[in-house]
């Protein structure tokens, strides 16, 4: 898998934010791009870059096997980037159950339907930090057990554990996947923080804070996301079977966020603490020393050159 032209690739979640700019640099590469979707807003990232013309588009909810299954044999798959599912954690303390089908459900799909379908060389399962759940430790490595208990952070626990039943068992080619907090151009959940303070700046308005404003997290550019999926798409029997954290040098607290964008970007941001967060991890921060050592990947870009495109292109839209 050193060279993705003209595989046939199937990315699941590909029109939404990080699924999009996979999809980019696929089509750069030269891959046959097979994407789901469920539904299509003129301002996302997928559409505004023309990529719904690029590739082949399918109406498919992971939740529903045959549907899955029928995708990856039709077009015969080579192989599949796993990026689908309910995303956000405030949604999953809402409706449990309903993320509990798209993380857990649709992960066991896929890799069943992996697991028929001999042809494919290898499954990018994309997981979070959150699976972790609530480790005391200062970063979190890839040993560390995996002990969510937020519906969000317990639905990536399960569907890691499955991803590595499915190794172990089947021997599947499998990867897992935990990042940070991942921004970038596309990402249109205003809930979560850096679209939130980009549109209360352009819109003029008091930015919601859900927590005390001390919750730390990595922030990590979608860009060095995509480097490392392809990274570890290209190097499937090297990695096969394994978890990695990809981390962050840029670990910040809500406040120390908001201040570092007003710096930025130079405008003030005003914003109203509510404590209201329920069962969320206050601190959180990924070792990504393995994929260094192992695959020499590591974020290139940084908070204040990325944000100002970032800025640049919720402007346009909103």
């Amino acid at each position: 898998m050193n060279n993705l032209k003209d595989k046939n690739i199937l990315v699941t979640g590909g029109t939404g934010f990080v699924g999009s700019h996979l999809v980019e640099e696929l089509v750069k590469q030269k891959a046959n791009v097979i994407t789901t979707y469920q539904t299509l807003s003129p301002r996302l990232y997928f559409i505004r870059q023309g990529l719904d013309k690029k590739v082949t588009m399918v109406n498919v909810d992971i939740c529903d096997f045959d549907k899955v299954f029928d995708v990856i044999t039709k077009f015969q798959i080579d192989f599949i980037f796993h990026l689908a599912a309910q995303a956000l954690v405030d949604v999953a303390y809402n409706n449990p159950k309903k993320t509990f089908e798209s993380n857990i459900l649709g992960t066991v799909n896929v890799l069943e339907a992996t697991r028929l379908f001999s042809k494919i060389k290898g499954v990018i399962v994309a997981s979070s930090d959150k699976a972790y759940g609530k480790l005391s430790s200062g970063k979190y490595k890839e040993t560390d057990p995996l002990r969510g208990d937020h519906p969000y952070e317990s639905s990536k626990s399960a569907a890691d554990l499955i991803a590595n039943t499915y190794f172990k068992t089947y021997h599947l080619p499998v990867v897992i996947t935990r990042f940070g907090n991942i921004y970038g151009e596309g990402d249109l959940n205003f809930s979560r923080i850096i679209p939130g303070v980009i549109k209360a700046i352009i819109k003029n308005e008091e930015l919601i804070v859900r927590s005390d404003g001390k919750y730390v997290r990595d922030y990590l550019y979608v860009k060095d996301v995509v480097d490392g999926y392809l990274l570890l798409a290209k190097n499937i029997e090297k990695v096969k079977g394994e978890a990695f954290n990809l981390g962050s040098t840029e670990t910040l607290s809500v406040i120390e966020l908001i201040k570092t964008i007003e710096k930025t970007l130079h405008k003030k941001i005003d914003y109203k603490i509510m404590n209201t967060a329920k069962n969320e991890i206050s601190h959180q921060s990924l070792d990504y020393s393995k994929i260094n050592k192992g695959l020499k990947w590591k974020p290139k870009r940084n908070l204040v050159k990325s944000i100002k495109n970032t800025y640049k292109w919720y402007k346009k839209i909103l």
